[in-house]
This record gives structure tokens, sequence and C-alpha cells, in this order.
């Protein structure tokens, strides 16, 4: 057995491709363009950039730049061919869309190991080694078979509510405590406000600028049973103080009394490092969320690792399905890959291309599987999207929030982050020599 099968030329698609092919395995790579395009694609070109140009910092000591240099070290197609062709952007790393797209079409397609087929997959194939690499709009006949193998483990929208580092919660206006002193002590952070705090938040909310929806968005009825915070907020005064805002069962211990309104924080990883804001889903413009939502006293210095979204997003409950290995529990040699697994932007869905393609190549030669440290951005990015304790699982992107914490605590952000990125390429390296992971 020395063939695989990927399904979806995106940036995850050609990055497994590319490494089941660097380890000599023969692949069959399907992409439905031209015959067959998303209502956000345009070009026939594979990894076809469409919200932007930009693949964020280039930096080590930022979490884009981290995980841009742990894939070259797995000598990543994309970042290799964004180099290659692109523009000035201060210290962001941004490329000519159809430049790069071309680029990286040419490279896969002139690969010998690869034999590109031009045609839509509407069912998983049946062979031994399969990477699902269809992307976030995947079409409706392979999403039903999908979901016919996956259960209810597949969603169609994304409603997500932000997320902030936890060391940037200003703890001197919050305080530890479930409602009715229920579960654990430490289950959630309270930011109370006072009903002045409260009314000036819920003046600004209202007037908040959102975001444009895409027409596909809007046609899929979005917002049913899941209100972003500012539509409720549009329904009264005091309707999120009925909901995600409700001060009951909770007592601020600096007042001793209940607070008039209170956002609760629950924790999105087991070492506490990021904390979800509870309801929040919004679909304000992300420079509003940062604006309004740090209006709350205990968000003030919040530095805000995921904002909210609202749109059109199929993704799979992966913690309950998948490996760390990106593999489908419940059958050996299928593999997830992409924006699909809940992995969130061009360079992670490429990244965890990278992963699913050389533990697809790792099962066909009956090797196990490679699971990088915890303390890398790919290693914790794979460990987010299989760890099985996240509650309410959402796409995340790369952010040092999801970095086992370093031993020693390090108040300064600069230096903390260059110590996470430093300790990461190290243990990259050591885990890559030992291959022991």
């Amino acid at each position: 057995m020395s063939k695989a099968v990927v399904v979806g030329a995106g940036f995850a698609g050609v990055e497994a491709a590319m490494q089941l092919a660097g380890q000599g395995i023969e692949v069959d790579l399907f992409e439905q363009k031209p015959q067959r395009y998303s209502p956000a694609h345009r070009s026939e070109n594979f990894a076809e950039l469409v919200c932007s140009n930009s693949f964020k910092a280039i930096r080590i000591e930022s979490a884009a730049g981290l995980l841009k240099e742990e894939m070259s070290r797995f000598s990543s197609i994309s970042v290799e061919c964004a180099k290659k062709c692109s523009v000035p952007a201060g210290g962001a790393l941004s490329v000519d869309r159809d430049q790069f797209s071309k680029m990286v079409t040419e490279a896969v397609s002139g690969n010998e190991f690869i034999t590109v087929h031009r045609q839509e997959v509407k069912e998983i194939p049946e062979e031994s080694v399969v990477i699902m690499a269809a992307g976030p709009l995947v079409s409706a006949a392979l999403a039903g078979q999908i979901e016919r193998l996956c259960g209810k483990a597949l969603y169609f929208f994304d409603a997500a509510a932000p997320i902030v580092e936890a060391q940037s919660i200003d703890m001197n206006n919050a305080f530890f405590q479930s409602r009715y002193d229920r579960g654990e002590g430490d289950d959630y952070i309270n930011c109370p406000l006072n009903k002045d705090e409260y009314e000036s938040f819920y003046s600004e909310l209202l007037n908040a600028k959102r975001a444009e929806l895409h027409e596909f968005d809007k046609r899929n009825g979005i917002y049913e049973g899941c209100m972003p915070i500012e539509v409720m907020a549009s329904r009264g005064i005091d309707t999120m103080r009925f909901g995600p805002l409700k001060p009951v069962g909770l007592c601020d211990p600096k007042t001793g009394g209940r607070p008039y309104a209170v956002l609760q924080l629950r924790k999105e990883t087991q070492a506490g490092t990021m904390y979800n804001l509870v309801g929040f889903q919004t679909n304000l413009k992300f420079s509003e969320q940062q604006r309004v939502f740090s209006m709350i006293p205990a968000l003030k210095n919040a530095r805000f690792v995921r904002y909210g979204v609202m749109h059109r997003n199929t993704f799979l409950d992966s913690p309950r399905i998948l490996g760390r290995d990106f593999g489908f529990k419940k059958r050996k040699g299928l593999y997830f890959a992409g924006q699909i697994t809940g992995v969130e932007g061009y360079m992670e869905s490429a990244a965890s291309g990278i992963l699913a393609g050389i533990n697809a190549a790792r099962f066909i030669k009956g090797y196990k599987p490679l699971c990088l440290p915890k303390t890398t951005m790919m290693g914790a990015l794979s460990s987010y999207i299989s760890d099985g304790s996240v509650e309410n699982f959402q796409p995340m992107g790369a952010n040092f929030g999801l970095l086992a914490p370093l031993e020693d605590r390090v108040k300064d952000k600069r230096e903390r982050y260059i110590q996470l990125a430093r300790r990461a390429l190290l243990d990259l390296g050591e885990c890559l020599n030992e291959d022991n992971c």
C-alpha cells in the first residue's frame, strides 16, 4: 500500500499532498475547480487567497511568525512560495495573490508523485488512505456524506465568542466564582459592572459597527438559535441582564452583594491561559469588539487572541472524533485537514495539512503517528482540535495562549513571547531529532 487520496487543493490539501509525495507515496489529488466553484472562489489555481493577501507577522516572537517558522522546518510549500512572491508589507508576509496561487499550482502539478484530478468528489473515497481537505465551504453533497460519517459532529455555521489572554484580565475588577458556587471555584472569572458602567456599555454596543455578511451567509439564516450580543441588546436595555450578563447566584467580594450585571469568562484551555466571553457571539467589526468590550472594567487592557465571528463555516466537532494526528478515530487511514478541523487561518490550515500528510505517510509505512509537543505552535493547534475537555468547540487560529505556559512567570509580554518562541523551536528540533513524540 503506497498510494493515498487527497480531496481538496486548498492550503491544507496541497501541503498534505506534498508531504506524501516527499515520502515517495503516489497521490491522487482531487480539486473540484473549475468544474464547480464555491461561493467564495474564482480562480482555477490551488491555494486561492480569498479574504486577504497577508499571512500576518514574520517575526518569530509573534504567534503567526512562529507558526510559519515551524512549518518551514517541514519544507512547507505555502511558506516557500509565499517568500518567493512576497510584496512589501512592513513586518508581515504578504504576497501577490495570483502569483502565489499560480506558483503553488505549478509546484504541486509538476510533482511526479502527484496526479491531479479536476473533478468534484461527492462521496468520501473508499481507498485505504484518504485525507479530506475539502475546506469550510464544502459542497452540500460532500458535507452530507461527512455528516453521515460523523453523526451530529458537524457544524454549518461558525458562531464564536471572543477569547482573551488570561494574563491580560484585570483581576482587580474581577473575581472567581461559579454561579451559586456550583462546580470548582475557579471555573469562571466574573467581570462585574455597576449600573452606570452597564448603561454606557449598552449604549456603545447598540451603536457599534457590524461586519458585512457575504450573500451566502445571509441566505443561510445564520442567526437562528444563536443570537449575537448586539442583536440581543437591541431588544431592550435589560435583555442582556436576563441573558448572558445576568448577575444571579453571584456575589462580588468587593461589595458583598450581587452586581448589577456580570460578564462571565470561561476557561478555553485546561491550563487556563485563555478565557472565552460567555454568550458574546457577535457580528461586530473586530475593531469595534476591541473598543466596546474593553469598556468592561476587567477587560480594559484585554488582549484578544480571537475575535467573535458569525459566518458560514462547515467544521467538525473535532475533539470528539479526531486525534492529534488529525486521524478519524473510527476509521484507520482516514484523515481530515484544513479549516474543517477547526483551525482558523490560511497558514493554520496549511499546518494541519502538513501534519495530516506526514501521519498518513507514517500510517502507510507502519510507523507510529507524529504528535508534536504542546509547547510548539503546530503541536498546540493539533492538541486544541483534539482536546476532549474543550466545551463548545469553535475554530481557533495560532496564538500564544494555546501554548503550555512557561515554568517561570514572565510579566513583560514581549519577553514572554520571545521565550515561548525559543522554547517551541528548541522542543521541535529535539522532537524531530529523536522522533519520540
